[in-house]
């Protein structure tokens, strides 16, 4: 499955092409410090909700999947950011999203140097993601 120009989630991508997951191997050694060790810490956290989670590389950012985007994970100066497209539409009584509120569709974590995350309301926000996948997906498959 391709997943753009510069990685694939395909382990039989021609020569030249770099797994997606070994992009973002690369993006959080690239980083360093806080923002890779973040970044390294909340995508174990996909992987332990969701062991089945597709690693992608698109817009030049970690993407995770699952019948659909989940989150992408950028790395800015102050935060590392996991945007979800559809957040707004997910349930978040921990009160985890602290970024992109205004949005009717989507919605962040800003995560700043030294910043705790609930790591169990984590795991439980990423498979309500999926679950809120699979439900579109069934529904544009009724359609």
């Amino acid at each position: 499955m391709e997943t753009s120009m510069h990685g694939s989630t395909d382990p039989n991508a021609p020569a030249g092409e770099m797994p997606a997951s070994k992009l973002i191997d690369a993006r959080i050694a690239e980083l360093a410090g806080w923002r890779g060790e973040t970044l390294a810490r909340m995508r174990a956290l996909i992987r332990q909700a969701l062991p089945d989670v597709v690693e992608e590389w698109k817009w030049s950012v970690p993407v995770w999947s699952h019948a659909g985007i989940l989150c992408t994970g950028e790395a800015y100066k102050k935060a590392v950011k996991l945007t979800f497209p559809k957040g707004a539409a997910l349930a978040d009584p921990a009160g985890l999203f602290n970024a992109s509120l205004e949005g009717n569709v989507r919605r962040a974590i800003d995560i700043p140097e030294g910043g705790a995350t609930d790591e169990e309301a984590f795991r439980t926000l990423i498979r309500a993601a999926a679950a809120l996948n699979a439900a579109s997906a069934t529904k544009r498959k009724k359609a």
